[in-house]
């Protein structure tokens, strides 16, 4: 085994040692600026990880990404990551959105492509700590951010504590 996987392994398993990381979501539709900050001081959140394929779309408001990282930095000073190895494919959101796809068959193919991607070995739970996943959803139901943690969660025995805002 790999000197760098014999480390990440160790820090796994001195993190689970010692608890649970705290992240949260969070989705910007059906949102008025004023809810989507108060929720995220509310929360404590330190870094907004931005797993939206697409982060500079017109019709993203105070979300499109360097809006959102000037506004998240002046007001709560939070930091901003973008993370789009945490993001389904173009060919899968225009299934899935446009051509009006199933939920389950994308969702399949999601958690598909994280086991690809081997998310689970390219990112610690560390990095999610005091973080909130953003996308556009308003709720988690039938979002890929739940599904990233979802999957971390089954693949890190549990490490993240999830709370959905």
């Amino acid at each position: 085994m790999s000197e760098a996987r014999l480390l990440l392994q160790s820090l796994r398993s001195d993190h689970l040692s010692n608890g649970k990381v705290n992240v949260s979501t969070i989705g910007f539709t059906q949102s008025t600026a004023e809810r989507f900050f108060d929720r995220l001081e509310r929360e404590g959140v330190k870094t907004i990880i931005d797993v939206r394929l697409h982060n500079t779309s017109q019709l993203a408001a105070f979300a499109k990404a360097d809006d959102l990282a000037f506004f998240l930095q002046r007001i709560n000073n939070i930091r901003y990551v973008h993370q789009p190895l945490l993001a389904p494919t173009d060919a899968m959101l225009k299934t899935y959105k446009k051509e009006k796809g199933d939920w389950n068959t994308y969702e399949k193919r999601f958690l598909e492509l994280m086991e690809e991607r081997k998310i689970e070995d390219r990112l610690t739970p560390e990095f999610f700590e005091g973080g909130c996943l953003l996308c556009s959803e308003a709720r988690p139901h039938h979002c890929h951010r739940r599904l990233v943690c979802e999957y971390l969660n089954d693949k890190w025995n549990g490490a993240l504590s999830v709370r959905h805002l």
